[in-house]
């Protein structure tokens, strides 16, 4: 009776670990994979496996950002003051630069 019991957990923990391993990612999503803690390789879009515990995945979008930047007064030449608004369209053009050489790039 106590092998059935550890045979049905041993069954469940696997169908756990097998279900977190599998990601699935959208055509303009791309995963940055780390294997313990290196930069392992950019993967997407489709199923990813993750080997949980060695391997972390990191999504990044390629789709265009748009970013409102507050707006601020400025004084003209001609002492004159003014409203300046602007927007900042970006996307990303590798996925591994933006992850790695850039702390935060939608900040």
């Amino acid at each position: 009776m106590n092998w059935d019991f550890s045979f049905a957990g041993l069954v469940l923990l696997l169908a756990l670990l097998a279900f977190s391993s599998i990601r699935i990612l959208r055509e303009y999503d791309r995963g940055v994979i780390f294997q313990l803690g290196r930069f392992w390789k950019v993967k997407g879009p489709g199923l990813v496996l993750v080997i949980p515990g060695i391997q972390q995945m990191v999504k990044v979008g390629l789709r265009t950002v748009v970013m409102d930047v507050p707006s601020q007064d400025v004084i003209s030449r001609d002492n004159v003051s003014v409203k300046v608004n602007a927007v900042v369209y970006f996307r990303v053009i590798d996925p591994q630069k933006a992850i790695i050489q850039v702390e935060n790039y939608l900040k």
